[in-house]
């Protein structure tokens, strides 16, 4: 299918312009497609099936979303002024507007992660060894469907067979021996850094929203504190800008994911200040009143490392003007391998559904905030970390899988059943137009109910899962203090 274009021009980051060329970005859309095993992954029954069958092959679905992209840009006429043509940026945003339009989310997630990734690299954030491609890391994730596959819980049937036949302790036992594991390895990292002469000044704990950073805080935190360390934390909330700096968006929504949701230049200069001994002036931010109420006076003493448990701890502005060899930087992400059914659709259950049902819980229980809005919320989550967070991870010094196979069955009775917390399909009806949460709340839905659950009065006692589990911090009964459930 051919449309009519009438753009000439590109404009490129350094403001020169060349020929318009439609294929290149055909080309960047079958590469996302392929970078995830095909458009096949994204095949949605009643919603973007009619294209499958229509097109057929990846080659042509590629050729029929770029056509759109130069559809929309062609509607904009400043696009159509020969001096003043779209510019790179505007081009891309219309790639993965067109994709998740059409229901292709997991291609447009490759896509917007490659894309920043490759926006990291020319900034000189990060070094090409350390670029994240489409944000799926194939060494560490073939590493844990192996350790899967050898326990019989790399398909949601197989982790079924292990809960119906009553074999899901020894299972929750191993995988949480390995998350500890992984934790002693980044406190032997700490130590040798420091022993080797390292002025390690400042700790981090970064990965994406529910991925289990407070757990992992308190865990690790601990292990160094028995080896003499001494830390100062520093509350990250407190630098966010006030109601008024965030606009609501169509739904009344907020924008709180993206790093500039903080006051990224008062918190880098009192980074800095507290790193060359100075004592600062810390905001201090009600929540409840939507802005900065007080400060509080803050000083890191000559013996205390800086911990910072923080979505956004790799986002260079935070830490511009502070040396690499003055931090330690742990990442984590719920990055358990697992296939839909039996496997045989060779389609992985997706890492960001676990996280999005680990904060609907969260939210119920501790925010006030409905599982449906948190839904609704959740494609800025998404664009946040494929901005600031995924494509970074490679700066981290140590990087802990904070996802477990049984995350799922202790989740699932929470919001399935006559009083589960899942919304319901007419709770959509007024956000009819809003496909991204249409997507996530059937995938999610779909994948609960595919799951054999505990049952819950198995997931609150300890019999099963220990108090200090990280699916502790959004199922509830943590043995560890969670500071932002009090």
């Amino acid at each position: 299918m051919s449309v009519q274009n009438r753009i000439v021009k590109v404009q490129k980051r350094n403001r020169a312009l060349v020929r318009f060329d439609e294929g290149r970005i055909w080309k960047a859309i079958l590469r996302a497609a392929e970078s995830i095993g095909g458009f096949e992954q994204d095949l949605l029954p009643g919603i973007n099936d009619k294209l499958f069958e229509a097109y057929g092959s990846d080659d042509k679905i590629a050729a029929f979303l770029a056509d759109s992209v130069v559809v929309c840009l062609n509607a904009n006429p400043h696009h159509l002024i020969a001096n003043f043509p779209p510019t790179i940026e505007t081009i891309q945003d219309e790639v993965v507007h067109a994709l998740r339009s059409y229901g292709f989310q997991n291609t447009a997630d490759a896509y917007a992660c490659y894309r920043w990734g490759r926006h990291w690299l020319r900034e000189g954030a990060i070094p090409a060894d350390k670029f994240a491609g489409n944000g799926f890391p194939k060494v560490s994730m073939d590493q844990t469907l192996a350790w899967n596959r050898q326990r019989g819980c790399h398909t949601v049937a197989g982790l079924n067979e292990i809960i119906l036949s009553g074999k899901i302790k020894p299972l929750v036992e191993e995988s949480l021996a390995a998350y500890e594991k992984s934790l002693d390895a980044a406190s032997a990292k700490v130590m040798n850094r420091l022993n080797a002469g390292d002025k390690l000044r400042m700790m981090w704990v970064s990965g994406p929203s529910s991925s289990g950073k407070t757990t992992t805080t308190v865990k690790l935190t601990d292990r160094l504190e028995k080896q003499g360390l001494r830390f100062l934390m520093l509350n990250l909330d407190d630098y966010f800008w006030s109601l008024v700096e965030h606009p609501t968006d169509w739904i009344n929504d907020r924008n709180y994911e993206t790093p500039e949701a903080l006051d990224i230049q008062l918190l880098n200069q009192h980074l800095q200040g507290l790193l060359n001994g100075e004592t600062v002036e810390k905001p201090v931010y009600s929540f409840k009143e939507g802005r900065r109420t007080a400060s509080k006076p803050v000083k890191l003493e000559k013996d205390q490392i800086l911990l910072l448990d923080c979505l956004h701890g790799l986002y260079p502005p935070i830490t511009e003007g502070i040396e690499a060899s003055a931090q330690f930087r742990v990442y984590i992400e719920t990055q358990n391998v697992l296939y839909e059914g039996d496997g045989s659709t060779n389609r992985l259950t997706k890492f960001t559904d676990v996280r999005l049902i680990r904060r609907m819980l969260r939210d119920a229980h501790h925010r006030n905030h409905s599982p449906l809005l948190t839904i609704l919320h959740w494609h800025y989550v998404r664009a946040g970390e494929l901005f600031s967070i995924v494509p970074l991870n490679g700066l981290a010094d140590h990087t802990i899988n904070g996802g477990f196979p049984f995350d799922l069955p202790a989740l699932r009775p929470f919001f399935i059943g006559d009083d589960g917390l899942l919304p319901r399909m007419e709770d959509f009806a007024a956000y009819t137009g809003f496909l991204d949460a249409k997507i996530r709340y059937e995938r999610v839905k779909q994948l609960l109910e595919s799951v054999a659950g505990l049952e819950k009065k198995q997931v609150t006692s300890y019999d099963i899962i220990p108090g200090d589990a990280v699916v502790r911090e959004f199922v509830g009964g943590s043995t560890i203090k969670i500071p932002h459930n009090e």
